[in-house]
Formats: structure tokens, C-alpha cells, sequence
């Protein structure tokens, strides 16, 4: 039995989470050192995580704003706050 790299059983559940409804299009994900300690890896292997979400249209990086839950179409909507 192949046990899968870090990387990608962090993207896994990520995904799981998007898939279940728990993270919904918009949602920012938690901060990388969050997602570091829930998963006992290093931030690199969040960020490779992350890296791979992004390649299959998962999440988006947003500038200023963070990695956000994309919807069916990859796109993020993102709701700025009433001034």
C-alpha cells in the first residue's frame, strides 16, 4: 500500500471540505500556519497544497484578499464590506 506525499492528502481534505459544502465559493481558506498546525506538516507542504488546488481550478489566490474557495467555473466571488 502507497501511503500518498503530504502535499497531497492536505489537498485532499481541503477538497473534501469544498465538496461537503463546509468551505463554500468565496470562503477564504485559514491562514497557512492554522492549516500547518491542524495538519502537522510544514508550510511548505501547505503551500504545494494549495499550489495544486489552484492548478485544478479549486481555489483562487486573490491579491490582497487570500486564497479563496472558487465556484464551478473557477471564478472567486469576493464581497467587499459596506464602508
Amino acid at each position: 500500500m502507497t501511503v500518498a506525499p503530504q502535499w497531497e492528502q492536505v489537498a485532499d481534505d481541503i477538497r473534501a471540505q469544498i465538496e461537503s459544502g463546509e468551505l463554500r465559493p468565496g470562503d477564504r481558506l485559514p491562514p497557512i500556519d492554522q492549516l500547518r498546525e491542524r495538519h502537522r506538516v510544514a508550510a511548505s507542504v501547505i503551500r504545494q497544497a494549495v499550489l495544486a488546488l489552484q492548478a485544478e481550478g479549486a481555489v483562487r489566490g486573490v491579491p490582497g484578499v487570500g486564497v479563496r474557495v472558487a465556484d464551478h467555473e473557477g471564478t472567486v466571488i469576493v464581497l467587499k464590506p459596506p464602508v
